[in-house]
Parts: structure tokens; sequence; C-alpha cells
């Protein structure tokens, strides 16, 4: 899952991005409302932690006007203004999520989970295909027979990509887009190698390939090369 995180405080910026990449997200980060504005325009961001107190242009001012433009990302508003009525102003130019400095990792993992299960339209519960379900919190994936396999960081950012759209086809520049941070070559072949060890790891017929198109996690009957 590609994340924004917009925060002006560099070594909590540079802490929140070690940890979130630890934890499976592709993190691109910026520090000022400006470069924040532009990169919510232009980039197929899935969810936005955002700082309300930034140079340059405010955090409230840029999630305005995301949603003025139609831009419906799932934003996390993280921030030291935690008294009512700052919260009502943020929730009220459309963030979906208010969380106060100080705060614990383990809670802004968690919000940021529940946040995109329901944008997706899931509830939040773990996420699931085909027998398997996926560990978030070690990044393993889970068979009900009790095999567990161990994922690599790209494998499980993938993982999770595919177990979020399952039945849809995901293109190779998708996936590129939601596995990796910064830009990236979308007619490189590294998505075919993680989709192949994937497929390795907990089975070819859960991963099927389309061709010209992309690939897409099965469910029910159906199998794919």
């Amino acid at each position: 899952m590609r994340l924004l995180l917009v925060e002006d405080d560099d070594l909590l910026r540079e802490s929140l991005r070690r940890d979130l990449r630890a934890a499976g997200y592709a993190v691109d980060a910026c520090a000022d409302g400006v470069e924040a504005a532009h990169l919510g325009e232009v980039e197929p961001y899935e969810m936005v932690v955002l700082d309300l107190g930034l140079p340059h242009r405010s955090g409230l001012d840029v999630l305005r006007d995301w949603r003025a433009r139609g831009i419906t990302v799932p934003v996390l508003v993280l921030t030291a203004r935690d008294a009512w009525y700052e919260r009502v102003d943020g929730f009220q130019a459309g963030a979906d999520d208010y969380l106060g400095k100080p705060f614990h990792f383990e809670e802004l993992l968690a919000r940021l989970a529940a946040l995109a299960k329901r944008s997706r339209g899931h509830a939040p519960a773990p996420l699931s295909a085909e027998g398997w379900h996926l560990d978030e919190a070690r990044q393993v994936a889970c068979h009900q027979d009790g095999r567990e396999v161990t994922l690599t960081a790209i494998e499980f950012r993938m993982l999770r990509c595919f177990l979020l759209r399952p039945g849809q086809v995901l293109s190779k520049a998708v996936l590129i887009g939601h596995v990796y941070e910064g830009t990236h070559d979308a007619d490189s072949n590294v998505i075919e190698v993680f989709v192949n060890r994937l497929r390795s790891k907990l089975g070819r017929e859960l991963i099927a390939t389309r061709r010209g198109q992309g690939y897409v996690l099965v469910t029910g009957a159906g199998s794919g090369g």
C-alpha cells in the first residue's frame, strides 16, 4: 500500500517513514504543504498521514483543496492540535481519522489498517482469500491448515494489494505504484518476478495472469498461468 507522509518535524518524519516501511508500506514523505498538495494531486496514493502545522501552506488548506478537487484518498490527520474544536475543523475539512500527538506507533498502524479496510468496503477483519489470511503485524501469510509463510517486504505489499482487491485485474503499472516508492519503470519485469514468488509460496492457482492486462487474485473456482 502506497502512503504519503506529510510531517515537517525532520526527526519524527524519518522515524515514521522507517517504521511504516518496516510495517510494509511504500512511503513517500514531504515536509511542507505546497509539495504535499502537488503530490496528492499527481500520485496514486491509497492513504495520507497529514500534519496540520506545515510551512508554506497549512494541512487544513491542503486537505480542503484535495476534497474540492474530488480527491477522495483517505486522510489520517496527525497533529499536536488536539482540542475538540480543532478535531471538528479537521473532520469538516475532509479528514477520515484524527490522531493527536504524542501517540503510540502501534495505534497509528491500527488506525491505518482499519481506515484502509473501510475505504475498500471491508470489515476490520484479517485480509483473506482461498484459505490464506494475512497476519499484517508479523508480515506472514497463514493458511487454515496451520502453515505459515514468511514474506519479504515487497511480497507482503503485493499480497496485501491483491487481497484488498480480490477478483480485480491489476496491471503492472498499478502494482508498481502500490508496492514501490517514487517513480518506477512500469515496463520492468520486476512485478512478474514477485508474482511468481508469491505463486511458489502460496500456490500457482492463487494469482492468475490476464494476458495484456495484468494479474488477478482468483477467488472461488478458476486458475491462471
